[in-house]
């Protein structure tokens, strides 16, 4: 009997999704909890196993198709068993080819040249899958731009194929060929306003080689029309509604981050392993929001629903866009264990291979907007939460300690909260106690 199994609610507000790359092509079996397809979701991309066991009779989609919650994704049946054709059906379902010939030759081995020609795409997909050892959002890098993956080596463990390992093969398709007039547009990914970058991401490529977009008539050199990415979409919308609901208030403050890159530096040699500078801010951070709890909170209509944990967001620059990472339990990891934890979101938010629950549900974040070179700023506080701490550059600067002229390097940190939770003296104490644990890290590191 055929069943249909729809597009489960996978994340926190989930709506729809966009069919990435399907690992099984119609006519082939599927085993119960084996990954079926690759899906976007705004901010991810993740594999959704099948529920059923089975041959897969029809898909609900092609790739690059958005599908909504609740949407039929795939419909499992019984070899030869045929599907009912909806008028939406874009690919041709087991129902549709001719039944198997009494000879023991497999329902695939009977399709039509028409079906073949539309399936084998898929299969080569995934045999190739089990070849090559690629990140699917590297794989649709590598699809949008033709490139076949058995012919690059990867330079990440065991083999694996790196995004950048796409990219240089991109940039060298995109090289002018001599005796052509044809110019390749690059296209800069922005970073999310308001947001920074940890310093862990420095190095990586900043933009993504995409064709330009086409002529339009009457345009000028350099003039087009894109649609922007699904992520930068879902940034823009965030952006917009936080701005526009929440009452914005910032306060800067500079600190005296001597001791700060000491103990980092120390730290580091200690353990033979950077140390990511969010790993102390956040530990500095946590005593600030036990003493004020508002800071730890997020407004619901008239009320202010306080959180028990901790659940630090860090932002991350990545090659499609910034994303938020989420360190859960934050009040409870060491410094080693929050470096690490750093290290891994950023890694795996650049690969876009995060899970869901690793991308939502901060109580308050923390922008490294220094790893870019940054001052001070104005950041735009995340939807759900009330506040947002951003943190500079460390640069060597005349400072005074009694009244005796010194250098040394100062840090610039920006603050901004919902001004309808937050009055401007609780800022200014809350901000005062993170600088106090920032100047003398013995004091959060001894808690």
């Amino acid at each position: 009997m055929a069943r249909e199994f729809r597009l489960p609610d996978i994340g926190e507000g989930l709506t729809e999704a966009e069919i990435v790359r399907w690992l099984v092509a119609v006519g082939e079996t599927v085993e119960a909890d084996q990954p079926i397809v690759e899906v976007e979701t705004d901010k991810a991309v993740v594999e959704i196993p099948s529920l059923y066991a089975g041959v897969v009779l029809s898909h609900g989609g092609t790739e690059g198709d958005v599908i909504e919650v609740g949407e039929v994704l795939v419909t499992i049946g019984e070899p030869g068993e045929a599907v009912a054709p909806t008028s939406d059906q874009t690919e041709p379902t087991v129902g549709d080819l001719p039944a198997p010939g009494p000879g023991p030759e497999p329902i695939v081995g009977t399709l039509s040249e028409e079906a073949e020609t539309l399936i084998a795409p898929s299969r080569q997909d995934s045999e190739l899958a089990t070849s090559v050892k690629a990140l699917p959002v590297v794989r649709k890098l590598a699809r949008d731009h033709d490139i076949d993956l058995e012919s690059i080596e990867g330079s990440g463990p065991t083999g694996r194929i790196m995004r950048q390992d796409v990219e240089a093969v991109i940039a060298t398709l995109a090289e002018p060929v001599p005796g052509r007039a044809e110019e390749h547009a690059v296209h800069d990914v922005a970073v999310g306003a308001g947001h920074g970058v940890s310093d862990e991401h420095l190095g990586e490529a900043p933009v993504d080689e995409v064709p330009g977009p086409p002529p339009q008539p009457g345009a000028q050199p350099g003039e087009g029309r894109r649609q922007m990415s699904r992520l930068r979409r879902t940034i823009a919308a965030n952006m917009a509604k936080s701005w526009s609901e929440i009452p914005h208030v910032t306060t800067f403050d500079d600190v005296d981050a001597t001791r700060l890159l000491e103990v980092r530096s120390a730290l580091g040699e200690r353990h033979q392993t950077k140390i990511p500078l969010e790993a102390l801010v956040i530990k500095a951070v946590v005593p600030a929001l036990e003493e004020f709890p508002e800071f730890n909170a997020s407004l619901d209509g008239d009320d202010l629903v306080y959180h028990a944990t901790k659940d630090i967001g860090i932002a991350v620059d990545t090659p499609d866009g910034l994303l938020v990472a989420v360190i859960h339990d934050a009040d409870a990891r060491s410094v080693m264990d929050l470096a690490g934890e750093v290290r891994r979101l950023g890694e795996g938010a650049r690969e876009r291979s995060l899970a869901p629950d690793e991308l939502t549900g901060q109580t308050f974040t923390v922008s490294n907007i220094g790893a870019v070179g940054g001052g001070h700023g104005t950041p735009i506080v995340p939807f759900g939460t009330v506040a947002i701490l951003s943190v500079g550059t460390a640069r060597l600067r005349p400072v005074v300690y009694d009244e005796d002229l010194a250098i040394a390097p100062v840090m610039p940190l920006s603050l901004s909260y919902d001004h309808r939770v937050i009055d401007g003296a609780v800022g200014r104490r809350f901000m005062a106690l993170v600088l106090e644990n920032l100047e003398e890290p013995a004091l959060f590191l001894a808690g």
